[in-house]
């Protein structure tokens, strides 16, 4: 049988038949649907390396139809940490649900880097929930041909530092308002979020404050494919 060694991430695990289960793998190819068989046998050398929240290094078997097989998978990463805090872990089941569906339809590699970026970053506890939470819904919209217009407001004019904003959901953009809650800070903010990794944010100081404002703007907006 030919085989293919890779990484892959658990998008869903469903029980099959008496002791087997099929997986929704996400690898950095794309999605593979596979059989882990005897996977809920008590002895089954398969079980520990397919958890959630974990990047496992996977063999898979070419199987009769387009069903691969599993044949080996060992742990390489599990974020063990996105465990001990609630949020967190919510909010890791709503990454993995949303890659899953979204992957459905738009196959892209680049799901696997955004799910694992992101629960690596859930995993810090220190790294504030709200920075992982806006920086994945940017580019999760942005995946689904849905990027953010952090350049330009719903009428096509250049963003403003000296404007206030509020986000239009009819539109899907920014609209300048006297009393908008997003400020030119705020929108300074979404740039380096929507173009750096998680890994340099965190070693950027005095944003707190201003990371409620742009989560409540992200999820608004991913909200359309979210739907």
């Amino acid at each position: 049988m030919k085989t293919h060694r890779t990484q892959a991430v658990v998008l869903r695990r469903t029980n099959y038949g008496e002791a087997d289960r099929i997986l929704q793998l996400l690898t950095p190819d794309g999605r593979r649907s596979v059989m882990a068989r005897g996977v809920r046998k008590e002895k089954s050398k398969l079980a520990g390396g397919i958890e959630l929240f974990a990047v496992s290094d996977v063999v898979l078997g070419e199987g009769k139809s387009d069903l691969g097989v599993l044949t080996s998978s060992k742990l390489q990463h599990f974020y063990r940490h996105i465990l001990e805090d609630y949020d967190r872990l919510q909010f890791g089941y709503q990454v993995i649900k949303l890659v899953a569906r979204a992957s459905e339809t738009v196959d892209e590699p680049e799901w696997f880097d955004l799910t694992v970026e992101t629960l690596a970053g859930l995993d810090v506890l220190t790294i504030p929930l709200p920075l992982v939470q806006t920086w994945f819904y940017i580019r999760y919209a942005s995946l689904l041909g849905h990027e953010l217009n952090l350049e330009l407001d719903i009428d096509g004019a250049p963003l403003s530092a000296e404007s206030n904003y509020r986000y239009d959901s009819a539109e899907q953009g920014l609209r300048p308002v006297q009393n908008g809650e997003l400020t030119g800070d705020h929108i300074k903010l979404l740039r380096l979020i929507a173009g750096r990794p998680l890994s340099v944010l965190v070693q950027i100081g005095g944003v707190a404050p201003l990371l409620g404002e742009c989560l409540r703007l992200v999820e608004a907006h991913a909200a359309v494919e979210i739907q």
